[in-house]
């Protein structure tokens, strides 16, 4: 199956779980099932399930319903002030993110930017400083500390495998500036060595590569499933489709192979360093 954003979980919290939980237990309260709850506020049970296991966001026009179905005692109105999403995040992201934290292979070629596991944070920050319509202090800092989570599985899973593969352009733009560009060219050197991890440059000298049609993640999980993830400008693709997968998985390797050798691709990485 290939998931987009509109078909994707939003971007669960403490807050929605909770009012889930309030909804459920009031629920529970009156012996309601829900689809009997959901015929009262005008909801599917599907909808009301997703509320009360904090999966979705409940609307106006359901916590209004729910009220009167559930005592009319103001509770829910009250708690829905406090309703937030999960900062950090993309809410299509999610999905992919969860299983980046049991992946035993994980993949990546990236053409438009350093991939967010490399990232510096002064290179994560000019990226947040360019996105339209501006993000806020609090929006920024947010981001990124989801971000430099993430990057700790880099050092916290020694048994899963990391490949990624960077376009040289990538690194040749210098964003953010010489010196935000010379602290990323080190920081994806000093995370090179580690064991786990493989990084390939696709040289500017290769005029043509199976990578042309966009950046291309995928991972494989514990019991040896793969998924695949692909993001665009404002909406990203859980992939669980294993025709799709197939497609990629050969696209990738195809590209792995076109690719500079690690040990090459280290010493492209170190000519560039000595460049700025």
């Amino acid at each position: 199956m290939v998931d987009g954003r509109a078909g994707s979980e939003p971007e669960s919290s403490d807050s929605m779980r909770t009012f889930g939980a309030v909804v459920q237990a009031l629920r529970e309260y009156h012996r309601l099932s829900r689809e009997e709850f959901g015929r009262l506020v005008g909801y599917s049970k599907h909808t009301v399930a997703s509320v009360e296991l904090g999966r979705r966001m409940p609307d106006a026009d359901f916590i209004e319903a729910a009220e009167p179905a559930l005592g009319n005692t103001g509770a829910l109105r009250r708690a829905a002030g406090h309703l937030e999403r999960q900062p950090g995040l993309a809410s299509w992201f999610r999905r992919w993110a969860e299983l980046e934290k049991l992946a035993i292979h994980l993949f990546n070629y990236e053409c438009r930017m350093i991939p967010g596991l490399l990232q510096t944070e002064a290179y994560a920050h000019q990226l947040f400083a360019d996105e339209l319509p501006p993000l806020s202090d609090a929006q920024i800092e947010a981001t990124w500390a989801a971000r430099a989570k993430r990057q700790r599985l880099l050092r916290e899973r020694p048994n899963t495998a990391f490949n990624f593969i960077i376009e040289e352009h990538t690194l040749r733009r210098h964003t953010g500036g010489v010196a935000v560009t010379r602290d990323a060219v080190d920081h994806i050197l000093g995370i090179a060595r580690l064991r786990n991890v493989e990084v390939q440059i696709m040289p500017l000298l290769q005029r043509s590569h199976a990578g042309l049609h966009g950046p291309i993640a995928l991972l494989e999980t514990p019991k040896n499933k793969w998924f695949a993830y692909s993001e665009g400008q404002e909406s990203g693709q859980f992939i669980s489709d294993v025709k799709v997968i197939s497609t990629l998985q050969s696209r990738y390797a195809r590209i792995r192979s076109q690719a500079l050798t690690i040990a090459d691709s280290v010493s492209l990485l170190q000519r560039i360093r000595g460049d700025l």
